[in-house]
């Protein structure tokens, strides 16, 4: 039971004379009263404090205890060694490869700016000289007011880079994943989706209204079995994957899926968010490294946001299938447009990412290094072989410690933890870019190896 201090007849809870007792966070305080819930009527009872509805224990006040689940949740999420605050970076990093928190400049691994050039002056310029021709935003949908000539170039300059007729871009690559699969597939339509599929892949699923099946994480055989057993079924089959996988930094057997969908006459879905700028000729993902098409063989989802170094996603396709898809895409129709500003960078961007052999030579060799460290230290890595290497550690709370000692040498590396990946798989994401350099690596190494080792 808790007790309160009297009210006066103002309503608000103040020093006075009497009592008033309530039987817990559930009871319903007098109007006018703000309330924290849980959270500030345990603090009363700790420190036998009056409340003020002025000057009391600055917690998060709600209107009535309507709101009190998030209180709660959020005291189960801490519980659990699951509650994320944001960081924000204090101002732009003195060195490339590097990022300030707090007042503290750490090697950054934790960024997706693959080829480290989301600082490059290149893409600044462009971006600075178009928000002063044409403003910052784009003041409108792309079908209403706002499509530009900028949004034209930049879908231009990322089909040619994609060898592709055309594509559309995205506010985001969320917007686009939860977007593009229910103009695919509906109700009494079918989607297949690697279990390790990103989240976006699977709302846009949810959403759909289309039956979900899920495969085993790259198992081809289990998706032709699956597919086998709908064979007889009406309605339309698509099979949606990563390309490289977010959380394991592995690849998925693409020209395998490819031979599997077009034996089973399933359209395939692959999001090359990871691997666009990083894999494949010119950086042109790890479709384009096995000779896939995405006219033909499957729908291309890219980012702007990773190794381009800016923001943003798009689908590289066909005419007819971006005219379908600017028809019934609800996250594209009913979306303000990409700034203008924002699309004349993604042009820069697309020649300097042509050109970045060095950097993604880097990548491979810096990947390598940092596997063959681990693994020797008997760390799981998931079978990585890209930019992104996992350090599996198990439980969040260890991952939590292991982020912590990382930090304290320097090092931004976050721990990854349920629901992102699953329970007692919690990880460290070591997440490469070209920017850093050989010295900063090294640094990396040698805390690695001192971390992991013990």
């Amino acid at each position: 039971m808790y007790q309160l201090r009297a009210r006066p007849a103002g309503g608000c809870l103040r020093a006075g004379t009497g009592r008033w007792t309530v039987s817990g966070p559930g009871a319903v305080l007098p109007r006018g009263c703000r309330r924290a819930g849980t959270v500030l009527l345990q603090c009363a009872e700790k420190t036998g404090n009056p409340l003020n509805c002025e000057n009391g224990p600055r917690e998060e006040y709600v209107a009535d205890n309507r709101w009190n689940f998030a209180v709660d949740r959020l005291d189960e999420l801490e519980a659990a060694g699951l509650l994320r605050k944001l960081k924000s970076r204090s101002h732009r990093a003195s060195a490339p490869g590097r990022i300030t928190i707090d007042n503290r400049e750490l090697i950054d691994l934790a960024s997706n700016d693959y080829l480290g050039i989301r600082n490059d002056p290149r893409l600044t310029c462009a971006l600075a000289d178009a928000a002063r021709r044409w403003g910052a935003g784009s003041g409108a949908s792309r079908l209403i007011s706002g499509s530009s000539e900028l949004h034209e170039q930049a879908e231009s300059d990322l089909a040619s880079f994609h060898g592709t007729s055309c594509t559309l871009t995205f506010s985001s690559g969320y917007a686009a994943g939860v977007g593009v699969l229910p103009s695919l597939a509906s109700r009494g339509d079918f989607l297949y989706l690697d279990r390790l599929c990103h989240a976006c892949l699977y709302d846009g699923a949810r959403l759909s209204g289309a039956s979900l099946r899920r495969f085993q994480h790259n198992d081809c055989d289990h998706l032709a079995g699956l597919l086998a057993k709908d064979r007889d079924k009406p309605g339309r089959r698509v099979v949606i994957t990563d390309t490289v996988f977010s959380m394991d930094g592995d690849r998925a057997p693409l020209r395998e899926l490819s031979d599997i969908c077009r034996e089973h006459g399933a359209l395939l879905v692959a999001d090359e968010a990871h691997a666009v700028g990083v894999l494949g000729p010119e950086g042109r993902g790890l479709a384009a490294a096995e000779g896939l098409d995405p006219e033909e063989d499957f729908l291309l989802l890219g980012t702007l946001g990773k190794a381009f170094g800016v923001a943003g996603a798009y689908v590289a396709c066909g005419s007819k299938m971006r005219e379908y898809l600017l028809n019934t895409c609800r996250s594209f129709i009913f979306s303000t447009a990409p700034p203008p500003p924002l699309m004349a960078a993604v042009s820069a961007a697309v020649e300097i990412v042509r050109a970045a052999e060095p950097e993604r030579q880097r990548l491979r060799v810096y990947s390598s290094r940092l596997r063959v460290l681990l693994n020797s230290a008997g760390v799981d890595t998931l079978g990585s072989t890209t930019q992104i290497v996992p350090a599996v550690v198990g439980e969040a709370s260890s991952a939590v410690e292991v982020a912590a000692e990382l930090s304290h040498d320097k090092i931004f590396a976050p721990a990854v933890r349920p629901p992102t990946v699953p329970t007692g798989s919690s990880r460290i994401r070591f997440s490469l870019s070209a920017a850093l350099g050989e010295q900063d690596f090294q640094r990396v190494m040698e805390s690695a190896g001192k971390i992991f080792a013990s």
